[in-house]
């Protein structure tokens, strides 16, 4: 039996049920993300999860509880959230975004993993010219209900990549002779000190973690902005807006 169950945009699109699962990863459907009941088997979820690996779709195992909360339906142990945009290619957008603007401007999030936080930033993203933001699969907010209402619609008007690896992403971007900052408060240099005027693009990090150590090794330059209170950080969307307008300042 297939079951269908499309929430409001209070709420992200949703699929319930494995058959139905398999059938919209089967015809293109861009799926974000399916939950999985812990300790269900049996042949059709074996179906499910190799369609899953082949095409490559996120998924994690959640209890009986978190599937229940997400729909009063009969999920047969698993529910997939439907993306309601599609995801671009990023070799593609870097070589048309590359070949028609002298200085693009790219935006790297590395698993900010807060819906809302997610949507502040396409807002943000989209009023400040970003051509495009990339995100890693796994680990990052999916695109639902929240971040379309947060965005302010700004999410239809931007281009979203999904990569397996954002240290993958970083170096494409590198060699297409596009200049990486991190924004982290692992440096000494200010923002203010950085020449953002020229092909860029920009990295934030998770809100809880920052950005992955390993990604802060390869980038070209790290930045920070100034802080005078006693809190040591800003909420990632703030800071991702001071980041964004400094390169918006620099170019007017």
């Amino acid at each position: 039996m297939v079951f269908l169950y499309l929430c409001g945009m209070e709420k992200e699109h949703q699929i319930f049920g494995i058959r139905a699962i398999i059938e919209a990863i089967q015809s293109g459907k861009a799926v974000d993300k399916v939950f999985i009941q812990k300790e269900v088997s049996g042949e059709l979820m074996k179906d499910l999860m190799k369609v899953m690996k082949r095409a490559d779709v996120n998924f994690s195992y959640v209890p009986a509880e978190k599937l229940n909360r997400l729909t009063p339906n009969n999920h047969q142990g698993a529910v997939a959230s439907i993306s309601p945009i599609a995801f671009y290619d990023l070799e593609k957008l870097v070589e048309k975004v590359t070949e028609s603007k002298k200085a693009p401007l790219f935006l790297i999030l590395d698993q900010i993993s807060d819906a809302r936080n997610f949507g502040a930033i396409i807002r943000t993203a989209e009023c400040t010219g970003v051509d495009g933001i990339i995100v890693q699969k796994a680990g990052s907010a999916p695109v639902n209900g929240d971040t379309v209402k947060t965005s302010a619609g700004a999410v239809f008007n931007i281009p979203i990549c999904k990569v397996e690896h954002i240290k993958d992403a970083i170096f494409l971007l590198q060699a297409s002779g596009i200049k990486t900052v991190a924004a982290t408060e692992k440096t000494e240099q200010s923002i203010y000190d950085v020449a953002l005027n020229e092909p860029v693009a920009i990295v934030m990090g998770s809100e809880d973690r920052g950005i992955n150590p390993s990604v802060l090794k390869i980038v070209d330059e790290k930045a920070k902005l100034p802080m005078f209170g006693t809190i040591g950080s800003l909420n990632v969307s703030v800071a991702c807006g001071a980041f964004l307008y400094e390169t918006v300042r620099q170019r007017s």
